[in-house]
Parts: C-alpha cells; sequence; structure tokens
C-alpha cells in the first residue's frame, strides 16, 4: 500500500522502498494466500536501517540508519506483526533533540562542528545490522559496538552489555553458536591495535575467553568463521584508513595490494596459535559456514573479485559482475598446509546463511539471496545450493520484485538439515505492496507455500533472524 507521505530522494539509499518508515505498528489477522504451516512456531526477525534525523541526506549511507526491527510470530497456523525502533542511547538523543547529533561514516571529515554531548558516546550505536540468539537472549548489533539486548515478543529494548566488563573490544554482527556446546564465538575488529580481538561466551552466557588476533593493518573484516575446533579469521583487502579519507579518500576501501589470508586459531587459542594461509585475492563480506573434516578445515562463503562498500549505490552499474559475490570453498589442509579454493556456483548471491542448528558443523546445503544484476543491494530471488549433489535449486519473485535475507526456520520437531522453511520479506515495486513469504526448503523451486500480505510497508534491510518458540 502506497504511503502518501513518501517523497523521491536523490539518495539511493532514502528512495523508493529504501525509503525509511516513521511508525511502529502492530497488526494481526491478516491477509494469507496459501495456508501457514502448522510445524512453523518461532520469531521471524528482519532488521535494518530506518534514519529518522539525517546530516546530509547526499552524504547518507546506508550503513547510517538507526535500527529498526520487522517481526513476524508465528504459532499454531496464524502470524502477528510487529515493528519497533531500537532504542540506543544515540537514537535517543537524537529524539530528544529532534534533528541529528551523529553525521554518518561520510560525514567524518565535515568541518560542520559536533553536536554530541558531552559526557555521551563519541559514535552511535546503530544496533542496526543483525541479530544473535544465544542464552535465551536476543541481541541487535552493530559491529563498532556493544551488543543491545532486545526483549521478545514485544522487541523492547532492554539495553546494551559488556558481559559484567569482561568485553573490551567491538562486537561483530556475525558471532558463531555452536548450538552442540552452547559457546558463543565473538571478535571485532578496530582502527587502532589491537586490530582483531576474540572472545568465547559460554553457554551460560558468561564470557570466559579473550584474545588479541594480530594483523599488519585494519581491514573491514565484517564476518568470520568457525568450525568445531576452530574460529577462522579473514585478513582480506578492504582496508580501513583514516589517512586516506583525510586525503579525500574513502576511510574503507579495496587494496588488493594488501592480499588475502585466512587465519586458523584453536577455539581457545591465542595469537601464538594462529597459522595463516594465503588465498587468492578476493573479497568475503559474508561467510556460510565452516566444519572440520579429517585433516582440513573447510569454509564456505560468498566471494566477490572486488568491492565498493563507501559507493555502493551511487553509481550506475557499480561494476557489479565484479563486486556480487558467488559462492565459494576453501579447504585448509592443517596437516601439509595446502589450500584448494573453487567456486561452487555461477550465480550471484550474498547474504548466505544455514541452518543454523548445524553452524560450525559440517552441512549440505547453503541458502543464499541471488543478485539483481543491474542494482546494488537488490535481490531478485532465492537460492539453495547442495552441495553433495553440486547444484543449484532457486525460485524468483516476478518482475520488479525483491526480496531480502532468507532465514531458515526448522520445522517443528525436525532432524533432517533442510526440513524447514525460508522465511523472507519481499516488495513488489509496482504496487509498493510487501509480503512476507514462506517457501518449502525441501522444495524451493515450488515457491511460496504461504504469502503473507503485509498490512504497511518493510522497507529492504539487512540481515534476518529466526528464533525457535520455547
Amino acid at each position: 500500500m502506497a504511503e502518501a507521505t513518501r517523497t523521491s530522494s536523490v539518495n539511493f539509499f532514502l528512495d523508493g522502498n529504501f525509503a525509511p518508515i516513521p511508525e511502529e505498528r502492530d497488526a494481526s489477522n491478516m491477509t494469507v494466500t496459501g495456508k501457514i504451516p502448522d510445524d512453523l512456531s518461532g520469531h521471524f526477525l528482519r532488521i535494518g536501517p530506518n534514519p529518522v534525523h539525517i546530516f546530509s541526506e547526499e552524504a547518507y549511507h546506508t550503513f547510517d540508519g538507526d535500527g529498526m526491527i520487522h517481526a513476524i510470530e508465528f504459532s499454531h497456523g496464524s502470524a502477528s506483526y510487529r515493528n519497533r525502533f531500537v532504542q540506543t542511547e544515540g537514537f535517543k538523543l537524537e529524539q530528544a533533540r529532534g534533528d541529528w547529533v551523529y553525521k554518518g561514516m561520510k560525514s567524518m571529515m565535515d568541518p560542520t562542528p559536533s553536536r554530541i554531548p558531552e559526557g555521551a558516546p563519541s559514535s552511535k550505536n546503530l544496533a542496526n545490522t543483525a541479530f544473535a540468539y544465544h542464552n535465551k537472549t536476543l541481541y541487535a548489533l552493530h559491529e563498532p559496538s556493544q551488543p543491545t539486548i532486545v526483549s521478545l515478543p514485544g522487541l523492547e529494548t532492554l539495553g546494551t552489555t559488556d558481559f559484567k566488563g569482561k568485553l573490551t573490544h567491538p562486537f561483530t554482527a556475525h558471532p558463531k553458536v555452536d548450538q552442540q556446546t552452547g559457546e558463543m564465538m565473538v571478535f571485532g575488529y578496530s582502527f587502532a591495535p589491537p586490530f582483531v580481538s576474540y572472545s568465547v561466551i559460554n553457554s551460560d552466557g558468561e564470557l570466559v575467553h579473550t584474545t588479541p588476533v594480530t594483523i599488519p593493518k585494519p581491514v573491514f573484516m565484517h564476518d568470520f568463521a568457525v568450525t568445531g575446533k576452530y574460529s577462522l579469521f579473514l585478513d582480506f583487502p578492504i582496508t580501513l584508513d583514516i589517512e586516506r579519507a583525510m586525503a579525500g579518500g574513502p576511510a574503507i576501501d579495496f587494496d588488493e595490494a594488501h592480499g588475502a589470508r585466512i587465519g586458523v586459531m584453536p577455539r581457545y587459542g591465542t595469537d601464538a596459535d594462529v597459522r595463516w594461509f594465503d588465498v587468492k585475492a578476493g573479497v568475503v563480506v559474508h561467510t556460510a559456514n565452516a566444519w572440520d573434516e579429517g585433516d582440513e578445515v573447510v569454509l564456505q562463503a560468498s566471494r566477490s573479485k572486488t568491492a565498493d562498500i563507501i559507493g555502493a549505490g551511487t553509481n550506475a552499474g557499480d561494476a557489479l559482475p565484479d563486486t556480487q559475490g558467488q559462492l565459494y570453498e576453501w579447504r585448509i589442509n592443517l596437516v601439509s598446509g595446502e589450500v584448494s579454493e573453487r567456486g561452487l556456483s555461477e550465480l550471484h548471491c550474498d547474504f548466505t546463511r544455514v541452518n543454523d542448528t548445524f553452524a560450525c558443523h559440517k552441512t549440505r546445503f547453503v541458502y543464499g539471496g541471488v543478485f539483481n544484476p543491474t542494482r546494488p543491494f537488490t535481490f531478485d530471488g532465492v537460492m539453495k545450493h547442495d552441495s553433495e549433489l553440486d547444484s543449484d535449486e532457486t525460485y524468483y519473485y516476478g518482475p520488479n520484485r525483491h526480496g531480502g535475507e532468507a532465514v531458515f526456520a526448522p520445522r517443528v520437531g525436525a532432524t533432517e538439515e533442510d526440513a524447514g522453511y525460508l522465511i523472507t520479506f519481499v516488495h513488489d515495486e509496482a504496487t509498493d505492496q510487501s509480503e512476507c513469504v514462506i517457501i518449502d526448503a525441501q522444495n524451493v523451486s515450488a515457491g511460496p507455500v504461504a504469502t503473507i500480505v503485509m498490512p504497511f510497508r518493510v522497507p529492504y534491510g539487512f540481515h534476518a533472524g529466526w528464533v525457535p518458540a520455547a
């Protein structure tokens, strides 16, 4: 349904269905095509940037937006919806002022005087990127910041945590939870040494291990991977450089000369235990999964040839064939030291996911969003890659219809890896209508078993999560 108050913008990230919405709403008894499965029980969550007060519309980057959660609770074949802002300290400061306080990542060098009050955080925790669910606690995440605890089902913001003072480094937007052990592995990267730090949080939610991980210079390490035995760090060539920014260039940029390597460290290892393995230069923003297999560590991820983090969405085409990832695999032999790597799929995809029940252990299937070939940050469909058959199965949403990250929701009581559903929001740009689609993961090409017609527009966003019913 169209929004009469929405106007077009010259900024790609503020236009069309990327445009923010101002309202927090609730809905039930929504129109459904098909039938919501009775064995789907839990919360589908999607977070993303939804800016309220913007310093510069021209300079705004999608990474700058205030976090907003869109949630659908499934129970006994029915669904209810709510959306809420994540009420971070920076968000509340700007709400109280009624205007911007924090400028944004592309305006760091702007000479306009700061509005940050004395005693307030120097940077804004946006809590807009992804989720982690661990020890019955839901975290909204923003990688330069501490995790923000959010309640279910109401989505109330309960505040940040530093794990009783033990978290001393930024907290990745992509921690890994090993459901077999109950542990959550996290890391954080920084412009200042140590450029990478790593921690383990045990099954009781206690941070019990921290170590630095030495790399030669700061890089944009958005994601990492974990196996049953090891944690894998991606020292890949998207470098962070304040001097480059001060000279008028981007603070974050692709630098092929930096090279690419993967660091392998035992789960409770230290900096001295990390073994580094050189790989072909490229870019990994999101991993899918990793596992131990004999003498080898196996990593699967979406890999692209290059990246344009700052400029994405600002130039026609954005060199999409080179910046859009494809599913890729590395096998690192820890005995011989040899690394083999290969492409797994010709499809251009990202937001790669697995059944989280099997995360950190061997998986056969990877799910991902299939990119639109001509427009950045746009997904035209969903894919399922079968590593055993070396094949892909796809479902495309249709003309003028685009989606986001599809999260895997296991069927209640399921034991098979792909026994469950892929859930995502889809927006029809021709009719300005948002939907939530539910696809049987064992029959992706058949399309949705149920489509929920959303009574409100759901803007495109970042990552999704699934929290099963207790």
